[in-house]
């Protein structure tokens, strides 16, 4: 299926005691421009996301932005420091006896004293962690990718319609090609008449000149390899996947045929469906720029 490159996704989830935000948003871009941002104490699964997207998305400018707030604390573990309580409860009694000062010794005051509890974070495993930010990340990118894919199906509808009128038109070009030759034998037999005064013309002058003048304007070629990336165009349409690079390459060539016509001749109908071609095929290149 044919996904456009503009897209956008969310999804929030609680993993583990952590409320895990993933947000996904992306824009056209020639190639693929991934910024991942997470947290710094989680940077250790940058690679793991942008890995994920990267299996997703092959073109566009791609923002991924993550956040986690930790709702249930259970690695941090507080203990005493019974070694410097002890130290700190010896000292205060020795002022107390040998001062003759009152002991007024609470815990309050003792919890005031530098290190008397131990802050202990326990290790976190990356590994499961990673595998957290992974699923939330995956539920946006499921969002972002249904989006993309829902205006990329939108696009492939407007290139088919396009597809058929840039035939119809190019149907146009091949009925006039033999009408051109023949008002132009007609034109160059009443200027040879005008020329010699007389009715009496050399047929095969004519012919000749007819002939010359055929093989100068003629665009059979050039509508057969028209007809035949119109053709390419629709398999590419049908098949989907990323196509956007290869429509940028045929697109050049297509354009390439339409020039070729419009520089054959002088024939103000035929000049008219060559613009009206180019148009659609410059509205074609338009859409292009969306898609992946």
């Amino acid at each position: 299926m044919i996904k456009s490159m503009t897209g956008y996704g969310r999804a929030m989830q609680t993993v583990n005691g952590r409320e895990i935000t993933a947000e996904i948003r992306s824009v056209n871009n020639r190639y693929l421009d991934l910024t991942v941002k997470l947290p710094r104490l989680y940077s250790f699964a940058e690679d793991a996301v942008k890995a994920c997207i990267k299996s997703a998305v092959t073109r566009g400018k791609v923002d991924v932005f993550i956040s986690v707030n930790v709702m249930q604390d259970t690695d941090v573990r507080v203990s005493l420091n019974r070694p410097v309580l002890e130290g700190y409860l010896d000292a205060l009694r020795t002022i107390a006896s040998d001062y003759g000062v009152r002991d007024d010794i609470s815990v309050t005051s003792l919890a005031r004293m530098p290190d008397v509890f131990v802050v202990e974070k326990q290790e976190e495993d990356e590994q499961q962690l990673t595998q957290d930010i992974l699923s939330v990340v995956q539920t946006a990118l499921d969002a972002f990718n249904a989006m993309r894919e829902k205006e990329g199906a939108a696009l492939a509808a407007d290139l088919s319609g396009r597809r058929q009128t840039i035939l119809s038109l190019v149907e146009k070009v091949e009925q006039r090609s033999p009408i051109t030759l023949q008002e132009y034998r007609r034109r160059l037999t009443e200027k040879m008449e005008e020329v010699l005064q007389s009715a009496s013309i050399d047929e095969s002058r004519i012919l000749q000149e007819a002939a010359i003048y055929a093989d100068r304007i003629a665009v059979d070629e050039e509508t057969v390899r028209l007809r035949s990336h119109m053709d390419q165009l629709g398999q590419m349409l049908a098949s989907g996947g990323p196509i956007g690079r290869k429509l940028d390459f045929l697109l050049q060539e297509i354009n390439r045929e339409a020039n070729t016509i419009g520089s054959k001749g002088n024939d103000l109908e035929q000049a008219r469906t060559v613009v009206d071609i180019k148009a659609e095929l410059e509205k074609i290149r338009e859409q292009t720029q969306n898609i992946e």
